[in-house]
């Protein structure tokens, strides 16, 4: 109940709020958010840590853009095709990582992400470091302009909501109760004869799938892919997104993106000094809020009602 409660909530704000603040600004926070669902889903509920999801966010943003601009593909299209492209990358990446567990998978990650930010450095169709520029926003289906901000924004959210829906279901199906109980007790899960390899290798294709579909959709809004989608600060900021919200809830990467995005926003005045600002909150926030926003806040519920 209380789940449904705060979807309606978000569904209300989602559509209330191009009205009350920029559009374009209100859709990059929604990809963000979606990132964020997506790295949730693969550490707060299969227990895997991974540096590299900046790879599946920055590849999707690049061959979206170029199947848009160079080939002539749909906006749709070119998101489908992006998000096609993350989807047989992390099954690659999976297979080689997935066996690994701890600082080891997340090394493997990291040191893979560093290959396509490589290859997105050096290939001659991304633009190298001024990144791939001018990518068409072109028409949903033929005749819905994606040009204005407020059609734009509401395809975004679409986008955001079914990315979600896909998350939560998952999240709440067999298959989540068994990722849940490979993070407690994986040889406990082991015994119970669930092939946790391949269990985890689908939560991370799930994961890197749909963190693709985030970097596709942002390609599209800025209308250009850049390096910095592809960093590994990225990945920094997708983790810090997560365990501000709340790891290991439904709702709380979707809060965490949106305090850390409004907080880089209001305090881009400093200059280089956010980074240091940003650090220092997620250093309270581990030592002080260790579950989190949304995870305090059902603590605190959780102890009302008893």
């Amino acid at each position: 109940m209380t789940n449904r409660i705060l979807f309606i909530v978000m569904l209300i704000v989602g559509l209330a709020a191009p009205f009350f603040a920029y559009p374009v600004f209100v859709m990059d926070l929604l990809c963000f958010a979606l990132f964020a669902c997506a790295f949730n889903l693969l550490l707060g509920y299969a227990g895997l840590l991974s540096f590299g999801h900046a790879a599946f966010f920055g590849g999707a943003a690049y061959i979206t853009g170029y199947v848009i601009k160079e080939w002539g593909f749909s906006p749709l299209l070119g998101i489908l095709a992006g998000t096609g492209f993350t989807l047989v990358l992390g099954t690659v990446f999976g297979i080689l990582a997935i066996r690994r567990q701890g600082i080891y998978f997340a090394m493997v990650t990291l040191a893979l992400a560093q290959i396509v930010y490589f290859l997105a450095l050096q290939m001659p169709f991304t633009g190298g470091e001024n990144g791939l520029q001018g990518i068409p926003r072109g028409e949903l289906f033929g005749f819905i302009d994606l040009n204005n901000s407020l059609t734009m924004y509401y395809f975004v959210f679409a986008i955001f909501l079914i990315g979600f829906g896909i998350i939560h279901r998952t999240i709440h199906s067999p298959f989540g109760e068994v990722l849940q109980a490979i993070r407690e007790n994986e040889p406990r899960a082991l015994s119970l004869g669930y092939d946790v390899d391949r269990f985890k290798l689908l939560a991370f294709v799930i994961s890197a799938t749909l963190a693709g579909l985030a970097g596709a959709t942002k390609a599209i809004i800025f209308q250009f892919a850049s390096l910095t989608s592809a960093h590994w600060q990225t990945s920094g900021d997708v983790i810090l997104m997560t365990l501000v919200g709340g790891l290991g809830t439904v709702f709380g990467p979707v809060i965490g993106a949106i305090t850390v995005g409004a907080l880089s926003h209001e305090l881009s005045a400093f200059g280089s000094w956010v980074q240091v600002i940003l650090g220092t909150i997620f250093v309270v926030c581990v030592m002080v809020f260790r579950r989190g926003i949304v995870g305090e806040i059902q603590r605190l519920v959780s102890r009302k009602q008893d």
